[in-house]
């Protein structure tokens, strides 16, 4: 398992857009991948859109980006790069 911390800085969050834009980008990997919102303890798998979104990731909320698999490492930091450029808004 490989897993990083990060925040999301987005302006208006991972709402739809730049939620499914996430999911597009963790349907690449093979590895198993979850999302986790530090502030409630909820996690969500990443490949689900519907799932992400219900983990209300606003602006400065800390979250925990994990994936287990052969390309875990590829997910995670491709992943956690994304959410830290401003979720492709």
């Amino acid at each position: 398992m490989y897993q990083k911390h990060t925040c999301v800085v987005n302006a208006s969050g991972l709402h739809a857009r730049p939620a499914t834009g996430f999911v597009n980008c963790a349907k690449q990997y093979q590895s198993q991948i979850t999302v986790e919102n530090e502030n409630t303890g909820k996690s969500a798998d990443a490949k689900s859109v519907l799932r992400l979104m219900t983990l209300a990731l606003v602006k400065g909320t800390p979250v925990t980006v994990r994936a287990e698999g052969e390309d875990e490492q590829r997910a995670v930091d491709e992943l956690v790069a994304f959410i830290e450029a401003g979720a492709g808004e």
